[in-house]
């Protein structure tokens, strides 16, 4: 496997891909969107390689304790269909050599470019080495910085091996060490002329800032000298704006993350242009063929009956999980993602009253699923609260193991897919959009993509306050008043209405082909017609 690769192609660096239930190397959202794209780059025969860590232990196994809350687990993962291909790279971290072993995921497996994943879990390296890519965002700081130097250089180092790269793409800025060692390689003209970067949160826990003399003696810039790596990063180290002065290109992932993003970082001198692609998400993989196919022939009774079917199939874990029956003729919210305090899912919970009145309507379930980071303990007592609460108000559940199966089963089951982010602090956001590729109306607040889908179609959602008067109390009270609108319109000839125009408009708006294309033509300024499209000024406004 050492021989290269003819064709010139794009290496997309990422911490994380979500690819299949049985690959269990991503968290959340950032790996949402690699796996979307990567299966859409797969189907138009795009010239496209993923570098990532094959994490040993996973995220983490979300599990119940003996009382039923939420407890961390690890289980030692296996992935006999990644290929080994006998590539070893060593490295340095903390004056220490070790190995970087790769594996290949085959182009095709799961339906998705080919994507080497790096391990430090092998026998020729110590205890401690080994840990690096134990788990995926290790709470520990120099475990975490070992592992974006894992990442950058040892990836950077495969690739010279296996593969010819045109384009080096970082999914984040975890993976700048990259920078650095193709400068050392190649110089900084070459750097600029072929890194990009796409910046996913404006939130500063995603926007990592370290001390550089960490940094630099742990070996994160290589032999590029303190002051040079000082003038790309700053004193402390912003990994962020290194990978802005650095990039040839950056986009945000939606129009109002471009905006954010622009003023968020409008400080820095010798920045890169920053565009935006809006995320997608891939329609062969989320939505159900039979739902899209009587939206298709406008067939509305077996739009609802395959509607129902499927939300018995969600209720099943419900009853399994929580032991509770649910009714499918109700209409069913769901609240899940990620948990993090900005995204604000205690918020059905806001006025307890009024949520309760919802409730006693008998006309109304409530799901929330989701991971906190397991070194989020402030998200783990919220997830952990919510549990308690269910219990005490009736036709409400909150589901543990929150990943690519339960995912899909929570849009194809749900009727209202639930969004509360704290505008504007959600870049984009993708759940809502397979969500809606399913019939789950999407009811937001005006954050991240849900401003350019209201814009668009207004009427084709819920929409949560103005996107200016950003009081609690006023949001939560327009939340409760949209889900009675919801409860009144459930059912009716309105409502499927609504649900047909969903499934057939959503997946234009935000199909992973429509995103692939724009990757294409706006970051990586492929010249292939094939990939170009007609709305390019329209996009830098």
């Amino acid at each position: 496997m050492n021989k290269k690769e003819e064709t010139s192609k794009i290496a997309y660096f990422s911490m994380e891909f979500a690819i299949d239930q049985a690959l269990k190397t991503y968290a959340g959202g950032l790996g949402f969107l690699a796996g979307s794209l990567f299966k859409a780059a797969h189907r138009a025969n795009y010239p496209m390689v993923g570098v990532s860590i094959l994490w040993s232990y996973g995220y983490y196994d979300q599990m119940r304790d003996i009382e039923g809350r939420m407890v961390i687990g690890k289980t030692r993962k296996f992935h006999d269909y990644l290929v080994d291909i006998d590539v070893k790279v060593p490295i340095e971290i903390n004056r220490s050599k070790l190995w970087v072993k790769a594996y290949l995921l085959p182009a095709g497996v799961f339906s998705t470019c080919p994507i080497y994943y790096l391990t430090t879990d092998i026998p020729e390296n110590d205890y401690l080495s080994r840990t690096i890519s134990y788990n995926l965002y290790d709470s520990n700081n120099l475990t975490h910085i070992a592992q974006e130097m894992v990442l950058g250089i040892a990836g950077y180092e495969v690739l010279k091996k296996c593969e010819n790269i045109d384009v080096y793409h970082l999914n984040e800025a975890q993976a700048i060490p990259l920078g650095f060692r193709m400068m050392e390689d190649k110089g900084f003209d070459y750097v600029k002329n072929h890194l990009v970067f796409t910046t996913h949160t404006p939130i500063p826990a995603g926007n990592e800032i370290q001390d550089i003399n960490i940094l630099n003696n742990m070996g994160f810039f290589g032999n590029t000298d303190l002051k040079t790596a000082e003038k790309f990063g700053g004193n402390p180290f912003n990994l962020t704006v290194a990978a802005l002065k650095m990039s040839k290109k950056a986009n945000a992932v939606s129009k109002l993350h471009q905006q954010t993003t622009r003023e968020m970082w409008s400080w820095v001198p010798g920045k890169c242009g920053i565009t935006y692609v809006t995320n997608a998400q891939d329609v062969n993989s989320w939505q159900d063929i039979e739902l899209k196919r009587c939206a298709d022939e406008g067939d509305i009774e077996n739009l609802r009956k395959r509607k129902l079917h499927l939300k018995k199939q969600l209720y099943q874990v419900v009853a399994d999980q929580c032991g509770r029956l649910f009714d499918e003729k109700k209409l069913t919210v769901v609240w899940a993602r990620r948990f993090a305090e900005y995204k604000r899912p205690y918020f059905p919970l806001h006025d307890e009253g009024k949520l309760r009145e919802l409730i006693d309507s008998d006309k109304l379930q409530l799901i929330w699923a989701g991971k906190p980071h397991p070194a989020d303990f402030n998200a783990q007592v919220t997830f952990n609260w919510i549990i308690s609460k269910s219990r005490e108000i009736k036709n409400t559940a909150v589901l543990t193991g929150y990943e690519l199966h339960l995912s899909k089963l929570l849009k194809l089951g749900s009727d209202i897919w639930l969004n509360t982010p704290k505008r504007p602090n959600e870049a984009s956001g993708t759940s809502g959009m397979t969500a809606s590729m399913n019939g789950s109306i999407h009811m937001s607040t005006l954050d991240g993509w849900h401003v350019e889908w209201y814009n668009k179609y207004p009427d084709l959602s819920f929409t949560i306050g103005d996107g200016e008067n950003l009081n609690e109390d006023y949001e939560a009270d327009d939340m409760y008043k949209l889900i009675w609108k919801a409860i009144d319109m459930y059912d009716t000839d309105k409502w499927w209405k609504l649900v047909q125009d969903n499934i057939l408009t959503s997946v234009d708006f935000f199909n992973a082909d429509r995103m692939l294309k724009e990757y294409s033509e706006r970051v990586y300024n492929t010249v292939d017609e094939k990939y170009k499209i007609n709305d390019e000024s329209e996009n830098e406004k």
